[in-house]
């Protein structure tokens, strides 16, 4: 599959600059059995305030940010005894505040910070909490968001060990730094929206940078993601995807069924206090094609701790320790609504629901931050630092590269395609989880998933949505979901709907694949009831099905202006198997015919592409005889005529040999790639047990 893009990076530079690259570098290896941490305990005041004073980190926004880190305590209200923060109260009240100022700058900026050190082990951490009103992102959105920095310092050294900022939710990996440097502060990237902290370690202070380039440092150590090597080579973290040249559309929350800002408990919040229009959609399925003029980040404020010298920031925060916020019980809101399609085959649309953020000081992370290590070479690497730190354990982790499926220029018009690096971020779904995570440089990750059997969903803005079973085991390995770890989608203004009914087969339908002629299989998964799956129109496929008794059956498909197609009597044996390679061959033959120098039937006509289709022709009778004696129940009759069709298909390779030179390149490339098909299911006609 061809993926040549400016995204794709060369797996050899990443295997050679990557810090971390280990054997065990995935989620997911069996590592040694995790004990459990060792205790924490609270530094005291004086000690906690000169490690956040030494790290306070400085913060980049983007330019169209509109919710910046600021204090609950502004907006906390008592409810039956106990101190809440409503999510309306914050939300209107910030945006008055901010637009009531003179200058219309961020008001009360807050960071928040919560020292403890390891008993056994001389580690301290010190974590920077920053909290925003509001979330508004592209996979989901909610009241109040918090976001931590985590600085793991060694105390005999005085030097730190490990950054680790959050990322978008505990199922994506986060963005994370082994060993920095001493002498330089944090940096931290907040991205636009969802508040999701990139770090900057390199020497460009404002730009994330995934891979160490031109002797510069990278601005992560998470390690390679080995388990997709056909599909990517990167580093296992979320970064910063508007930083990196990817676009990502926003999407506009709602609340029961309208806009946010046209909410009465929201009367100081405009359209205008949302993320800017040039860089929302109303829905993603109202756009027939992925977007492909959305900016790109671009910094706004830097925020800087107040108490710092020699810097002059446009911002600066006030750091407070979070123990005055311990007796805030519970960040409130009511639930927030975005809807996503699913390709299934009688429901089209499903709602999900994002409600609010959690309190960081009831969470284990806020006791134990090393539970909020997602890089296991970095939790290994602290552990064998520190008896405090336990051992990495396995985690279950589903991974898969999302593509964009497009026409192929090898192949004939509307009769092949490719896959190629999509320029949006998508968002990806376990059925069994609320909440949606993005995409980063086209890869989905779930960290920390059950075992069992799960739904994925990818969707993004002007795709049509893709779904498929998972079934995620507690072994050594990743899940790797799609073909061979890639999903390819497909712009809905080109999507056609396969449809496919178990219940009109004649026996129990297993699982389902998708083939097309030049892209290969685009579609594998386990199949139980009615299913379906978005294909392109401009593609020509091969859809297999497979049942219980291991028996195969094969349908070809061409959907052209089809917007919807369905497989009538998807059944397995040697009959269906036969039918296809008749259909297969007679598609040919027309195909190579019309593309002939001259029409059909001309006395002029090439003699060795009229040789070539005729010999396409004898495959497809004898394919029709089989597949008639098949039915009849002649199993003897059904190989014989089989036998007859591997013979007419080395003629067929022969033919095309003598003709390749009268036919269009595209036409030779085709008919090739159809009798290797031809001859695959050929042999599996010839072995099928089911008549």
């Amino acid at each position: 599959m061809d993926k040549d893009s400016a995204l794709s990076i060369d797996r050899r530079t990443v295997l050679e600059t990557v810090a971390t690259g280990a054997a065990a570098s995935l989620a997911g290896c069996s590592l040694l059995e995790r004990s459990g941490d060792g205790a924490t305990s609270n530094l005291d005041d004086e000690r906690a305030r000169s490690l956040a004073e030494r790290f306070a980190p400085t913060v980049y926004f983007d330019r169209h940010e509109q919710w910046f880190p600021t204090d609950p305590r502004r907006y906390e209200s008592e409810r039956d005894g106990e101190f809440v923060v409503d999510g309306f109260d914050a939300f209107d009240g910030y945006v008055k505040r901010r637009n009531d100022g003179d200058d219309h700058k961020p008001p009360d900026p807050t960071v928040f910070y919560h020292a403890v050190e390891y008993e056994e082990s001389p580690l301290a951490v010190v974590q920077f909490w920053c909290y925003s009103v509001f979330d508004q992102f592209t996979t989901n959105f909610h009241w109040h968001d918090w976001e931590v920095l985590q600085v793991f310092v060694d105390t005999d050294t005085d030097e730190p060990q490990l950054y680790v900022a959050s990322s978008h939710s505990r199922t994506v990996p986060n963005n994370e730094f082994l060993d920095p440097d001493p002498e330089q502060r944090p940096r931290i990237l907040s991205e636009l929206g969802s508040h999701s902290s990139a770090l900057s370690i390199n020497d460009d202070a404002e730009r994330f940078q995934r891979l160490p380039l031109d002797g510069d440092v990278a601005d992560i150590t998470n390690s390679i993601v080995e388990s997709l090597e056909d599909v990517a080579a990167i580093p296992l973290a979320y970064g910063l995807p508007r930083d990196e040249g990817v676009a990502l559309p926003f999407v506009v929350p709602e609340l029961e069924g309208e806009p946010i800002y046209e909410h009465e408990r929201l009367p100081s919040v405009e359209a205008s206090d949302l993320v800017p229009d040039e860089l929302t959609v109303r829905s993603f399925d109202a756009l027939q094609s992925p977007p492909t003029d959305l900016p790109e980040r671009e910094s706004g404020y830097r925020f800087e701790y107040r108490g710092r010298e020699g810097v002059d920031p446009d911002v600066a925060y006030e750091l407070v320790p979070t123990a005055e916020l311990e007796h805030i019980e519970d960040f409130t809101g009511p639930q927030l609504s975005f809807e996503f399609a699913l390709p299934e085959f009688a429901e089209d649309a499903v709602a999900g629901h994002i409600t609010t953020t959690g309190v960081p000081w009831k969470g284990a992370r806020y006791d134990d931050p090393a539970t909020d290590i997602t890089e296991i070479n970095h939790r290994q690497a602290l552990s064998d630092r520190y008896d405090a730190i336990s051992d990495p354990s396995p985690v279950n982790q589903v991974v898969a590269g999302v593509t964009n499926a497009v026409t192929s220029d090898d192949a004939p018009d509307d009769e092949g395609l490719t896959t190629e690096y999509s320029p949006i971020e998508m968002f990806a779904l376990l059925q069994s989880d609320p909440e949606a995570v993005p995409t980063f440089q086209g890869i989905a990750v779930f960290q920390d998933v059950p075992e069992g059997e799960h739904t994925l969903t990818i969707n993004g803005a002007g795709v049509a949505p893709h779904s498929e079973t998972v079934t995620v085991s507690d072994d050594d390995a990743p899940t790797v979901a799609g073909v061979d770890g890639e999903i390819p989608v497909v712009a809905r203004e080109n999507a056609t709907k396969l449809e496919i009914d178990p219940d009109d087969a004649d026996s129990t339908l297993t699982d389902l694949a998708v083939e097309d002629d030049f892209a290969g299989r685009l579609y594998d998964a386990p199949l139980s009831g009615p299913d379906a799956v978005y294909v392109h129109r401009g593609g020509a496929y091969t859809t297999e099905v497979r049942d219980s008794d291991d028996e195969l059956g094969a349908f070809r498909l061409n959907p052209g202006d089809e917007g919807r197609v369905r497989i009538d009597e998807p059944r397995t044996g040697k009959a269906p198997l036969a039918r296809y390679l008749a259909d297969l061959a007679e598609e040919t033959r027309a195909g190579v015919t019309a593309a002939s120098d001259e029409p059909d039937g001309s006395d002029s006509q090439n003699s060795a592409v009229q040789g070539l289709a005729r010999a396409l022709e004898a495959v497809g009778e004898a394919a029709r005889r089989a597949a008639d004696r098949a039915a009849a129940g002649d199993r003897d009759g059904a190989n014989q005529e089989l036998d007859a069709v591997a013979t007419r298909l080395d003629r067929v390779e022969t033919r095309l040999s003598e003709a390749s030179n009268s036919m269009e390149p595209a036409w030779v490339r085709a008919t090739e790639n159809r009798l290797e098909q031809a001859r695959r299911r050929s042999t599996q006609a010839s072995e099928a047990r089911k008549l």
